[in-house]
Protein backbone atom coordinates (compact mmCIF):
# COMPACT_ATOMS: atom_id res chain seq x y z
CA UNK A 1 0.00 0.00 0.00
CA UNK A 2 1.57 3.30 -0.62
CA UNK A 3 0.53 6.56 1.19
CA UNK A 4 -1.72 8.91 -1.15
CA UNK A 5 -0.35 12.13 0.35
CA UNK A 6 1.70 13.60 3.58
CA UNK A 7 -1.73 15.36 4.87
CA UNK A 8 1.19 16.48 7.71
CA UNK A 9 2.25 18.55 4.97
CA UNK A 10 -0.57 19.14 3.00
CA UNK A 11 -2.10 21.04 6.48
CA UNK A 12 0.11 21.57 8.83
CA UNK A 13 -1.48 24.11 10.66
CA UNK A 14 -4.87 21.64 10.87
CA UNK A 15 -2.91 18.88 12.19
CA UNK A 16 -0.61 21.41 14.65
CA UNK A 17 -4.58 21.93 15.95
CA UNK A 18 -5.14 18.55 16.59
CA UNK A 19 -2.01 18.33 17.82
CA UNK A 20 -2.95 21.13 20.36
CA UNK A 21 -6.23 18.62 21.18
CA UNK A 22 -3.88 15.71 21.59
CA UNK A 23 -2.07 18.24 23.93
CA UNK A 24 -5.37 18.65 25.72
CA UNK A 25 -5.97 15.36 26.30
CA UNK A 26 -2.09 14.60 27.83
CA UNK A 27 -2.79 17.18 30.39
CA UNK A 28 -6.26 16.65 31.14
CA UNK A 29 -5.65 14.13 34.44
CA UNK A 30 -6.73 11.02 32.58
CA UNK A 31 -3.92 7.87 32.94
CA UNK A 32 -2.09 7.88 29.64
CA UNK A 33 -2.48 3.57 29.40
CA UNK A 34 -6.01 4.58 29.55
CA UNK A 35 -6.35 7.02 27.05
CA UNK A 36 -3.77 4.93 24.92
CA UNK A 37 -6.05 1.44 25.51
CA UNK A 38 -9.00 3.86 24.54
CA UNK A 39 -6.76 5.55 21.19
CA UNK A 40 -6.32 1.91 20.17
CA UNK A 41 -9.82 0.27 20.75
CA UNK A 42 -11.32 3.37 18.98
CA UNK A 43 -8.35 2.34 16.07
CA UNK A 44 -8.98 -1.15 16.13
CA UNK A 45 -13.11 -0.58 15.40
CA UNK A 46 -12.30 1.84 12.64
CA UNK A 47 -9.45 -0.40 10.89
CA UNK A 48 -6.69 1.89 11.01
CA UNK A 49 -3.76 -0.15 10.82
CA UNK A 50 -1.20 2.82 11.22
CA UNK A 51 -2.99 3.60 14.50
CA UNK A 52 -3.03 -0.02 15.82
CA UNK A 53 0.22 0.21 15.11
CA UNK A 54 1.15 3.08 16.87
CA UNK A 55 -0.75 2.71 20.15
CA UNK A 56 0.22 -1.15 20.32
CA UNK A 57 4.18 -0.22 20.25
CA UNK A 58 2.86 2.70 22.97
CA UNK A 59 1.30 0.33 25.21
CA UNK A 60 4.48 -1.63 24.92
CA UNK A 61 6.94 0.70 26.05
CA UNK A 62 4.03 2.03 28.73
CA UNK A 63 4.67 -1.56 30.18
CA UNK A 64 1.56 -3.01 28.79
CA UNK A 65 2.09 -6.82 28.93
CA UNK A 66 1.57 -8.37 25.32
CA UNK A 67 -1.19 -10.80 27.30
CA UNK A 68 -3.22 -7.82 27.67
CA UNK A 69 -2.14 -6.26 24.37
CA UNK A 70 -3.65 -8.62 22.62
CA UNK A 71 -7.24 -8.73 24.42
CA UNK A 72 -7.87 -5.28 23.84
CA UNK A 73 -10.69 -6.44 20.96
CA UNK A 74 -12.29 -9.15 23.51
CA UNK A 75 -11.90 -6.76 26.89
CA UNK A 76 -15.34 -8.61 27.82
CA UNK A 77 -14.21 -11.77 28.03
CA UNK A 78 -10.86 -11.09 29.24
CA UNK A 79 -11.84 -11.68 32.90
CA UNK A 80 -9.87 -9.19 35.31
CA UNK A 81 -6.75 -8.26 33.25
CA UNK A 82 -8.44 -4.43 32.53
CA UNK A 83 -9.70 -2.59 35.62
CA UNK A 84 -12.99 -1.81 36.38
CA UNK A 85 -11.81 2.10 35.21
CA UNK A 86 -10.69 0.81 31.94
CA UNK A 87 -13.28 -1.42 31.12
CA UNK A 88 -15.93 1.84 31.12
CA UNK A 89 -13.84 3.72 29.38
CA UNK A 90 -13.32 0.39 26.46
CA UNK A 91 -16.91 0.46 26.64
CA UNK A 92 -17.30 4.45 26.44
CA UNK A 93 -15.08 3.80 23.35
CA UNK A 94 -17.33 1.52 21.47
CA UNK A 95 -20.24 3.24 21.97
CA UNK A 96 -18.98 6.67 20.97
CA UNK A 97 -16.86 5.32 18.16
CA UNK A 98 -19.85 3.98 16.60
CA UNK A 99 -22.10 6.79 17.38
CA UNK A 100 -24.27 6.42 13.89
CA UNK A 101 -25.45 2.94 15.10
CA UNK A 102 -25.94 3.10 19.06
CA UNK A 103 -26.72 7.15 19.43
CA UNK A 104 -24.89 6.38 22.64
CA UNK A 105 -27.63 5.03 24.69
CA UNK A 106 -28.63 6.47 28.03
CA UNK A 107 -27.53 3.75 29.51
CA UNK A 108 -23.98 3.45 28.20
CA UNK A 109 -24.01 7.35 29.13
CA UNK A 110 -25.36 6.18 33.13
CA UNK A 111 -22.41 3.32 33.22
CA UNK A 112 -19.59 6.04 32.10
CA UNK A 113 -20.69 8.75 34.56
CA UNK A 114 -20.97 6.34 37.51
CA UNK A 115 -17.16 6.11 36.93
CA UNK A 116 -15.81 9.04 35.75
CA UNK A 117 -16.66 12.67 36.66
CA UNK A 118 -18.31 15.29 34.33
CA UNK A 119 -14.92 16.92 33.31
CA UNK A 120 -13.00 13.20 33.09
CA UNK A 121 -15.97 12.03 30.66
CA UNK A 122 -15.83 15.25 28.70
CA UNK A 123 -11.94 14.67 28.27
CA UNK A 124 -12.13 11.33 27.43
CA UNK A 125 -14.85 11.47 24.97
CA UNK A 126 -12.37 14.76 23.35
CA UNK A 127 -9.66 12.10 23.28
CA UNK A 128 -12.41 8.93 21.71
CA UNK A 129 -13.27 12.33 19.09
CA UNK A 130 -9.29 13.02 18.02
CA UNK A 131 -8.86 9.40 17.71
CA UNK A 132 -12.01 9.23 15.72
CA UNK A 133 -10.38 12.19 13.27
CA UNK A 134 -6.99 10.89 13.34
CA UNK A 135 -7.72 7.27 11.89
CA UNK A 136 -9.94 9.07 9.28
CA UNK A 137 -6.97 10.83 8.39
CA UNK A 138 -4.45 7.96 8.25
CA UNK A 139 -7.22 5.56 6.93
CA UNK A 140 -8.48 8.17 4.19
CA UNK A 141 -4.62 9.38 2.76
CA UNK A 142 -3.31 5.63 3.83
CA UNK A 143 -0.76 6.44 6.00
CA UNK A 144 1.82 3.65 6.24
CA UNK A 145 2.00 1.31 9.72
CA UNK A 146 5.78 1.44 10.67
CA UNK A 147 5.67 -2.22 10.87
CA UNK A 148 4.83 -2.34 7.46
CA UNK A 149 7.26 0.75 6.34
CA UNK A 150 10.72 -1.80 7.39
Amino acid sequence: MTQRMDYNAATPAGMKALGGVYGHVLQSGLPKVLVDLVYLRVSQINGCAYCIDMHSRDLLKEGVTVDKLVLVPAWREAGGLFSATERAALAWAETVTRVADTGVPDAAYAAAAGVFGEQQLADLTIAIGLMNAYNRMAISFRAVPAAAAR
